[in-house]
C-alpha cells in the first residue's frame, strides 16, 4: 500500500540523504572545520608572539609547524572525547559552545603538562600557548556559530532533514507538529499524521493530512522513508504506544519519541533523570535554564545598567514634566504576573490623570472596550505628556528598575495583570515560565495594532523560540519601533 500523498512526494525530493550520509557529511566537514580552525589560530599566535611583539624563541617557525601539525590531531580526538561530533550535541543552544571552550582547555593543559613532564625535549613559549589558547577559542566558535547557520539555511531550503511522522491528531499531536514545521532549524520534515480515527488523506489542518492508522505504521516507514517517530502520549492508550514500539524496535535507524502528554507545558522544556535507576521525567518549571538563564540575566544587568548611567537626565526630566502637566507623583505602580505566577509591582510613568478612571464612568463604550483588548485608541484618560511618553514607549523607562531587582527581563513576553491570565487560557502555564519584558516580538511587530489574539501567539512564538540571537534582534528592532511610535497609543 503507498500512503503518500502526491504533494509529499514533491516536497520529500529535496531531502534525499538519508541519517547516515548525513552525518558522515556533517562530521566530515566539522572535523575539517576544526583542524583549519586550529592550525590557523596556533599560526595566527606565532605571528602575535613572535613577529607583531618580537622576542627571543627557542623553537623557529619550522619547529612550531612541526609541533602544530603534531598536536592538532590530538585536539581532534579531544574534541571527539567531549562528543562536539555528536548530532545529539550539536546546533542547539550553547551546549556546543561550552564543550568547545572545556575541549580547547583540555588540550592548552594538556601541552602544559607535556611540557612540564619533558622540559629538556620540549620547550614552548607560555605566551604563544596562552595566545593560542584564546584564538583557537575564537576560531573554532566563530566557525561552529557560522557552520551551525549554514546547516540552519540548509534546513530551510528543505535539505539535510529527517523526515518524520506524529502518531495521533489530537491537540497535543497537532501543536508539536506546528511547533517542529515552524522551526525550520528543528532538522525534522513533518511528513503527516498516522491516526486511528481518520481517514488516510483526511486534512489535520492547511498544513498536515492523515498518511496512514495505526497498523499502517511500517508501510508508512518505508513509503515516507521515515527516520522520526513521535508520539502525541495523551492520544494513545498505554497499550497502542507498547505496540507502536515492538513494532519499530526490529527496524533500524529509527528513533521513537514520546511527547510529555501535556501539550500545555510543551514550551518549558524536560529532562530524564533516573532516581533509584528509575527513569522519571522532571517538568522545567522555567523556560531557561542553566546557562542558558545565566547569560540572558547578565546581558539584562549589564544593558540596564549601561543604559541607566545615560537615560537618568532624561528620567528626571520626564519626571518633572509629568508634574508640571498634571498634579501627583511622575511614577504609577501596575499589578502584573511575573515568572512562576508571583506577582509583583511593575513601576512606569504616569500618564493618566489621578482621577482618570471617573472619566470612562459615563461610557459603557468605552468601558467595553477596555475590557475587551485592555486598551483604548483615543483614552481620554491620558495626559498632554502622556500621549507622548506613550507613543514613544519612555513611560516605561522606570521598569529597568524592576530588571535589576530580578522582576522582568529587557527581553520578553508582555507584562499582563492578574486577570488577564483567562484570556490566556491553556497557554497560562507557558507564559509564567520566564519573565515578562519591557519589549519584545509585540513590540516590533505592530504593538497595540495588534488584536489580542496576535499577542498571545506572538508571546507563545518568543517563549518556544527563545534564542540570545533573538533577544539581541528584539532589541535593536526596538530601536526604530519606538522612534517611529507606529502603533503605540
Amino acid at each position: 500500500m503507498n500512503s503518500m500523498l502526491p504533494e509529499q512526494r514533491v516536497k520529500r525530493r529535496i531531502t534525499p540523504f538519508n541519517r547516515l550520509q548525513r552525518q558522515i557529511v556533517i562530521t566530515f566537514s566539522l572535523l575539517v572545520g576544526d583542524a583549519i580552525s586550529l592550525i590557523a589560530a596556533f599560526s595566527t599566535a606565532y605571528f602575535l608572539r613572535f613577529i607583531l611583539l618580537p622576542y627571543s624563541s627557542t623553537y623557529s617557525i619550522e619547529e612550531y609547524t612541526k609541533f602544530i601539525f603534531i598536536i592538532v590531531p590530538i585536539w581532534l580526538v579531544i574534541f571527539t572525547i567531549n562528543q562536539l561530533y555528536n548530532d545529539q550535541h550539536l546546533f542547539g543552544g550553547l551546549e556546543e559552545y561550552v564543550r568547545v571552550l572545556y575541549s580547547v582547555s583540555i588540550g592548552t593543559l594538556g601541552v602544559i603538562v607535556t611540557g612540564f613532564l619533558q622540559r629538556e625535549e620540549l620547550f614552548i613559549s607560555r605566551g604563544w600557548l596562552l595566545i593560542s589558547w584564546l584564538v583557537a577559542l575564537i576560531f573554532v566558535t566563530v566557525f561552529r556559530f557560522l557552520f551551525r547557520h549554514l546547516v540552519f539555511h540548509f534546513r530551510s531550503q528543505g535539505h539535510l532533514l529527517s523526515a518524520a511522522v506524529i502518531v495521533g491528531a489530537n491537540k497535543e499531536g497537532v501543536a508539536l507538529a506546528q511547533q517542529l514545521q515552524r522551526t525550520s532549524t528543528s532538522g525534522l520534515y513533518i511528513v503527516g499524521f498516522i491516526d486511528e480515527n481518520a481517514a488516510i488523506g483526511n486534512p489535520i489542518n492547511d498544513l498536515f493530512h492523515v498518511i496512514g492508522n495505526l497498523n499502517d505504521i511500517e508501510n508508512v516507514i518505508e513509503d515516507h522513508r521515515i527516520e522520526e517517530i513521535i508520539i502525541a502520549s495523551s492520544a494513545l492508550r498505554r497499550k497502542q504506544v507498547l505496540n507502536i514500539f515492538g513494532t519499530i524496535a526490529p527496524i533500524n535507524d529509527i528513533n521513537l519519541r514520546l511527547s510529555s502528554g501535556l501539550f500545555e507545558i510543551i514550551s518549558t522544556g524536560m529532562r530524564v533523570k533516573e532516581l533509584a535507576y528509575v527513569p522519571l521525567i522532571e517538568v522545567n518549571k522555567n523556560r531557561l535554564s542553566g546557562l542558558d538563564a545565566g547569560i540572558k540575566q547578565l546581558m539584562d544587568y549589564v544593558l540596564t545598567i549601561i543604559i541607566l548611567l545615560f537615560a537618568w537626565p532624561v528620567v528626571l526630566l520626564i519626571s518633572l514634566l509629568i508634574i508640571i502637566d498634571s498634579p501627583g507623583s511622575p511614577f504609577f505602580r501596575r499589578r502584573v504576573m511575573g515568572i512562576n505566577g508571583t506577582v509583583f509591582d511593575a513601576f512606569k510613568f504616569r500618564t493618566m490623570y489621578k482621577d482618570g478612571d471617573d472619566l470612562l464612568k459615563g461610557n459603557p463604550e468605552l468601558q467595553n472596550a477596555l475590557e475587551r483588548d485592555h486598551k483604548l485608541i483615543d483614552d481620554p484618560r491620558i495626559t498632554k505628556v502622556g500621549y507622548y511618553l506613550r507613543r514613544f514607549s519612555l513611560d516605561e523607562l522606570p521598569q529597568l528598575i524592576n530588571v535589576l531587582l530580578g522582576q522582568m527581563s529587557l527581553v520578553g513576553p508582555r507584562m499582563i495583570s492578574p486577570p488577564e491570565m483567562r484570556k490566556y487560557s491553556q497557554w497560562g502555564m507557558n507564559l509564567l515560565t520566564v519573565k515578562p519584558g519591557i519589549t519584545g516580538l509585540w513590540q516590533i511587530s505592530g504593538r497595540s495594532d495588534l488584536s489580542y489574539d496576535d499577542r498571545i501567539k506572538l508571546d507563545m512564538q518568543y517563549i518556544r523560540n527563545w534564542t540570545l540571537w533573538l533577544d539581541l534582534y528584539i532589541i535593536l528592532a526596538t530601536i526604530p519601533a519606538v522612534i517611529l511610535g507606529k502603533g503605540a497609543y
